[in-house]
């Protein structure tokens, strides 16, 4: 009986329903694909389509710079009161390579310049910034969404060269923010000059910007040694701010500094872009005198400084 009932089940199994076509059989290679649906072709998906072209090939989503930029206009406006001299210097097409000082625990100065060249001039500025400051959660994406890249010269030749756009960077480094307050406006070194070489290779201008007022937004009185190891960051401060403020809304509110920006006549070199190489000596000859021109800047616009807090 058992006997039976198996070869009966063997048999059925071997029979090939009439309904089904023999490519779709158990064993075939030729079965159907089952076409899913094409979420981005069906009627009313206007929504989905804005949300799936919205972030750029860099990460940059104009929905998040539009909330970024109602947030950014009462620190430009009110907290900061940003004040630019010789805006018109800033070009209005082509790439350019826009530098400057930097300072502040958490500097404030790249948001404000982004916001005032996007705001002002109308075009937008992509900010070239360390690739560890990417992996701190939800900042780093938040400054992806807003247009912080990595600092890589790939980037930066693809933006400046390829695609034509403002690209801002600081050549001091994390060295600058991480200056201590009695050494605000003494700018460090410019590395090896890479953003020259980057500017060359593009065959686009450096476009210097003194800032004056970052330094005392957040100035450092101390820093915690060992950070670096221990956390993976490049320094732990202590600041004025932690001192009036506490320990987590120091971290984040900002001294009501006047912020002052003089953009410099953008620096052009007359070379081929995208040459092999491009002589050492010459690149560290010209990052050091964009250097001293925006240092001397920086003095010239402290000595006509009234206030710190009224400019």
């Amino acid at each position: 009986m058992v006997r039976r009932r198996a070869a009966t089940t063997i048999e059925v199994m071997r029979q090939r329903p009439r309904d089904v076509p023999a490519e779709a059989q158990p064993g075939s290679f030729r079965a159907p694909l089952v076409a899913l649906p094409d979420r981005a072709r069906r009627p009313g998906t206007d929504e989905d389509d804005a949300r799936l072209s919205d972030v750029d090939e860099w990460g940059r989503s104009e929905r998040v710079r539009r909330v970024v930029r109602s947030a950014g206009r009462f620190y430009y406006r009110y907290w900061f009161r940003v004040e630019w001299e010789h805006l018109e210097r800033v070009p209005t097409s082509g790439g350019a390579l826009l530098i400057a000082n930097h300072a502040g625990a958490i500097p404030p100065d790249a948001p404000m310049i982004m916001h005032g060249i996007e705001e002002e001039v109308g075009r937008p500025v992509y900010g070239l910034a360390d690739d560890w400051f990417r992996t701190v959660p939800f900042v780093g994406t938040i400054w992806s969404r807003a247009g912080g890249v990595a600092a890589h010269p790939d980037n930066a030749h693809r933006l400046l060269h390829d695609q034509r756009q403002l690209v801002l960077v600081f050549p001091e480094g994390e060295k600058g923010p991480a200056k201590h307050v009695s050494e605000r406006y003494r700018l460090r070194r410019f590395g090896r000059g890479g953003f020259v070489e980057t500017a060359m290779r593009a065959g686009v201008p450096v476009v210097p910007i003194a800032v004056v007022g970052a330094e005392e937004a957040m100035p450092i009185l101390y820093k915690v040694p060992g950070a670096r190891r221990a956390l993976g960051v490049p320094y732990l401060p202590i600041t004025a701010n932690h001192l009036l403020f506490g320990p987590l809304l120091g971290t984040v509110a900002y001294l009501p500094a006047r912020l002052r920006f003089r953009v410099l006549d953008p620096v052009s070199f007359g070379l081929e872009p995208e040459q092999p190489h491009y002589p050492r000596g010459r690149i560290m000859d010209e990052a050091e005198t964009i250097r001293r021109r925006l240092q001397e800047e920086l003095f010239d616009m402290l000595s006509q400084r009234r206030s710190i807090w009224f400019g």
